[in-house]
């Protein structure tokens, strides 16, 4: 092999040889390690016509990590709405291009929905490249239940606002998973100790799959003590998992199917410890058993 093709095969390996159909690509980066990303994500990367990037000056550094030479364009929170014209267009020119966040899966708390949104409406084409995700991450090592969860994204910043919103699922049963950052992870430690009480569980997830990547899981009240001791866990991005609330279920031996039938027949129409003596002199059955499982329903309903 000559010169002149030596330095082809060099350049080529930058971009890779296998061809991509034209589509957008919403392609996973690593949150930390840079091991993480995967050999999809960076064939996808190294030979798309052009990478939509949350911030250039970020992904640029990931692609000089990975030996990557590419195009990027910026697509943020300010300016994604102005840039779904110009990205339809180099689509319908038959442009294979890249969405990226600055860490992690696109659109998961980043930018990018309005953008996948309008191009479903179109028809156009767009293809997943998964990979590393903070909240799935954080789940996996949390220790708390994973069967069924909410994820609610940044809480408020303003105080009282935060309240609020927790106020609002106080009475979740599901898991609830929140991202947060350093400068506001304990006064988001300390609503959720006032709202949901000191014993509700939770786990605190730091700097994931970075150096200094810890996981705190316990009662809020003891998880914010341990944080306070020491200083460093309070640096960082973080994952807050909480324990949804716990579910009362009545005994069925203390509230049959035919007394549940006529308090639901009695409740619309009266208290419920009217409700509760009436059901139980129509169909017999303990009247505070009926009583405390009327009081259970409507705390399910809050």
């Amino acid at each position: 092999m000559n010169q002149t093709n030596e330095n082809v095969a060099k350049e080529g390996d930058i971009r890779q040889k296998s061809a991509l159909s034209p589509g957008l690509y919403v392609v996973a980066t690593p949150i930390g390690n840079l091991g993480d990303i995967t050999d999809r994500a960076k064939n996808v990367l190294g030979n798309v016509d052009l990478i939509l990037a949350e911030d250039t000056r970020n992904t640029y550094r990931l692609l000089d990590s990975l030996g990557i030479r590419n195009k990027c364009l910026s697509l943020h929170d300010h300016n994604e709405r102005d840039r779904i014209e110009k990205v339809q267009q180099l689509l319908e020119a038959e442009q294979s291009l890249a969405l990226v966040s600055d860490a992690g899966t696109p659109l998961i708390s980043d930018p990018g929905y309005q953008l996948v949104s309008e191009l479903r409406k179109k028809g156009m084409p767009i293809n997943t490249i998964p990979g590393a995700c903070a909240l799935v991450a954080a789940l996996s090592i949390s220790g708390i239940p994973t069967d069924s969860f909410i994820f609610e994204g940044f809480l408020p910043a303003k105080s009282k606002a935060k309240v609020d919103r927790l106020q609002g699922v106080k009475g979740e049963h599901r898991t609830l998973v929140y991202y947060e950052s350093p400068h506001r992870i304990m006064e988001t430690l300390d609503a959720i100790c006032l709202v949901m009480g000191e014993a509700r569980q939770v786990s605190i997830c730091r700097e994931l799959t970075k150096t200094f990547e810890t996981c705190l899981q316990g009662p809020v009240g003891e998880v914010i003590e341990l944080m306070k001791a020491d200083s460093n866990q309070q640096r960082g991005e973080f994952v807050v998992i909480v324990q949804g609330a716990p579910q009362v279920r009545p005994n069925k031996q203390d509230v049959t199917d035919e007394q549940i039938r006529v308090l639901s027949l009695l409740l619309p129409e009266l208290g419920t410890k009217k409700a509760s003596d009436l059901t139980s002199k129509i169909v017999g059955g303990n009247r505070k058993a009926l009583y405390n499982y009327c009081l259970t329903q409507e705390r399910q309903q809050k």
